[in-house]
């Protein structure tokens, strides 16, 4: 079979299981050991035996609902590659928005100064790395509370050369109880509520660690729960982010101004035009 013809095989067959059928093209990469300009280039060569029965492996695996990341073993997240298991969340573009505002705002807010920055909930990492790598006055830490996400973070961070601080405990407890002040804290907790969760994707539901995406009945959870600890480990010049659900804005904001009566509080629109992020400036 030639390169192009088991593309058209992969795409229609992933049409009719009702799955992104760019994941052909993803797969096929991965199995020719090519990027997309080498494959555009090959797309009338044939296809060997081994690397055809691989092929359709992998794609007939993602029919039934496996992430193509999960198989490929890695996910674009800000230009670089972070490896990625069954232990932790895939890495979503608007994220990388997320990130984005942290950075302008760690800039507007601080200047150049050294800061003491957390990310809590890091699964791959790629929160806590990316601040790393693109803000070379952070210290960044960053907490999970599964120990297998961090090996996998720990590896992420080796291979990208970031100097990443890693606890295992749960959101801001190592910080409380080290007694360590911080100045910027950025999370993408949880969020789904759990009747949400029971209507999502095989390919999220049944292979994406539900502790990493369910947030109690309505999805504000650890929200509540940062609320608590957030007045204890910050400074009073300070800078707190969060991811959301689309929806969700509202009603963290209202709990940030509990929290925090004198901070001035942004929602902000992700590129699809969903409200995603919210940043909380204090002093």
């Amino acid at each position: 079979m030639r390169v192009y013809e088991a593309l058209k095989w992969a795409s229609s067959f992933l049409r009719e299981k009702e799955r992104e059928e760019h994941a052909a093209e993803v797969l096929l990469l991965h199995v020719l050991e090519v990027n997309r300009t080498e494959l555009l280039m090959q797309l009338r060569d044939m296809i060997d035996d081994a690397q055809m029965n691989a092929f359709k492996d992998m794609v007939i695996r993602h029919g039934e609902g496996i992430p193509v990341q999960y198989m490929i073993g890695h996910e674009m997240f800000y230009g670089r590659p972070f490896r990625v298991n069954e232990e932790v969340l895939i890495p979503r573009p608007e994220t990388e928005e997320l990130i984005e505002g942290v950075l302008q705002r760690i800039k507007t807010h601080f200047g150049n100064e050294r800061l003491a920055v957390a990310d809590i909930g890091t699964g791959s990492g790629a929160i806590a790395i990316t601040l790393a790598l693109e803000n070379r006055n952070l210290q960044v830490a960053t907490v999970d509370i599964a120990a297998a996400s961090i090996e996998v973070a720990k590896k992420n961070a080796e291979m990208l050369g970031a100097e990443v601080t890693f606890y295992h405990g749960d959101l801001l407890q190592p910080f409380i109880q080290n007694a360590q002040k911080l100045d910027v804290v950025v999370s993408n907790p949880p969020y789904i509520p759990q009747h949400e969760w029971e209507e999502l994707s095989p390919v999220v539901k049944d292979y994406e660690p539900a502790r990493a995406l369910v947030g109690g009945e309505d999805g504000l959870d650890f929200y509540r729960r940062f609320m608590i600890e957030l007045p204890q480990v910050l400074q009073p010049k300070a800078l707190v982010a969060f991811e959301y659900g689309a929806g969700q804005g509202k009603a963290i904001k209202e709990m940030l101004e509990d929290t925090f009566p004198e901070a001035h509080i942004e929602i902000v629109y992700d590129i699809n035009g969903k409200d995603r992020m919210i940043f909380a400036k204090l002093g």
